[in-house]
């Protein structure tokens, strides 16, 4: 009679490490979230959103000149080619918000001029303008029913 000893299985991904990143730590144990060595909770008190873009895009935090820049360059992606606004406008009533984003993004390859470069430079354009016009889909969608435009200035978000 033989017998077999059996291991139980992690459930998902439990203790299972993917890979190591420079742009992320986590330690739930601990309670440890950072973004390029600095604490979530840090982020969150002292830094607006596009400052977190901004490291986690570039590395470090921006100076005054390079935030204005982002801000600047944000407010000018934003605009959506009229097919998406169009498919976004032909979506069901009753698709779930999320559904409908993911929908979207994925549609907005489709119109990326630089859809056939994977470079650095191409993919941190990509991280703004997707940064950038996921709030737009967002707020359109959102607006859809009242019919009321959706401003290109920056929005506040902190």
């Amino acid at each position: 009679m033989s017998s077999v000893t059996a291991t139980p299985a992690s459930k998902g991904l439990e203790g299972v490490v993917a890979t190591t990143s420079s742009i992320c730590y986590i330690d739930g144990d601990q309670g440890v979230l950072a973004y390029r060595g600095y604490d979530i909770h840090d982020l969150a008190d002292h830094s607006t959103f596009e400052e977190v873009c901004y490291l986690l895009w570039f590395g470090r935090l921006p100076k005054a000149n390079e935030l204005k820049a982002l801000k600047q360059r944000l407010a000018e992606e934003r605009k959506l080619d009229p097919s998406i606004i169009k498919f976004l406008q032909l979506a069901p009533k009753h698709a779930l918000p999320m559904d409908v984003l993911r929908t979207m993004v994925s549609a907005l390859s489709f119109y990326d001029a630089e859809y056939d470069r994977n470079d650095h430079d191409a993919n941190v354009n990509k991280a703004i303008r997707l940064t950038s016009q996921i709030a737009m889909i967002s707020a359109k969608a959102s607006l859809s029913s009242s019919r009321t435009k959706v401003s290109r200035t920056p929005p506040t978000f902190c």
